[in-house]
């Protein structure tokens, strides 16, 4: 299957995420609210810890970011359940997180803190997991129909290409982030 229909599958995936999260945002907020009260309290521990407009910062969120794609494709083979799963976390966490932050602060505030580095990260993380899912699925075709080495190691050279493709769009998504994000978000 060509690559692009794997992006496609992942960003169809991406979405559907997102729409969960709506779903469930709207359907149970108290509820919602009340899981992610203790992950903002981390997350704003360790945004204090790191700070913004450190070199650290940007690669501490490379790092995570990088770890997230590379773990969720080798792991791929075990019927692809990381790659879904990331994709659907992911995009649901936007879903959980957009309500509360444009109560609190505002539609700006909340689309200075995503669309600009954003406009890296996701595509990044979308052709990450679709290059999860590729290897993930043509590893178990590959073990299960039999179609031998060559076939996968073709998939894999292509899959790695995009796999460096991905992580070279964090790179500018953790200086955006670590550097221009937090001036949006004064």
């Amino acid at each position: 299957m060509r690559f692009r229909y794997w992006v496609l599958i992942a960003a169809g995936i991406f979405v559907v995420g997102i729409a969960a999260g709506v779903v469930v945002t709207v359907t149970m907020p108290a509820g919602i609210t009340k899981v992610l009260a203790d992950q903002f309290a981390a997350l704003q521990e360790l945004g204090t810890a790191l700070g913004p407009f450190h070199v650290s910062t940007a690669v501490f969120i490379f790092l995570k970011n990088a770890s997230a794609i590379l773990l969720s494709f080798l792991f791929s083979p075990l019927l692809c359940l990381l790659p879904l799963l990331a994709l659907l976390v992911n995009s649901a966490l936007i879903a959980f997180i957009a309500p509360i932050v444009i109560e609190q602060k505002s539609v700006w505030f909340f689309l200075g803190g995503l669309l600009p580095h954003g406009v890296f990260e996701i595509p990044a993380f979308i052709i990450g997991e679709a290059v999860a899912l590729s290897f993930g699925v043509t590893t178990l075709a590959a073990i299960f129909t039999g179609r031998g080495s060559t076939y996968w190691l073709g998939n894999l050279r292509k899959n790695v290409r995009y796999l460096l493709l991905a992580l070279a769009l964090l790179v500018p998504a953790a200086v955006i982030e670590t550097f221009v994000t937090p001036l949006l978000l004064r």
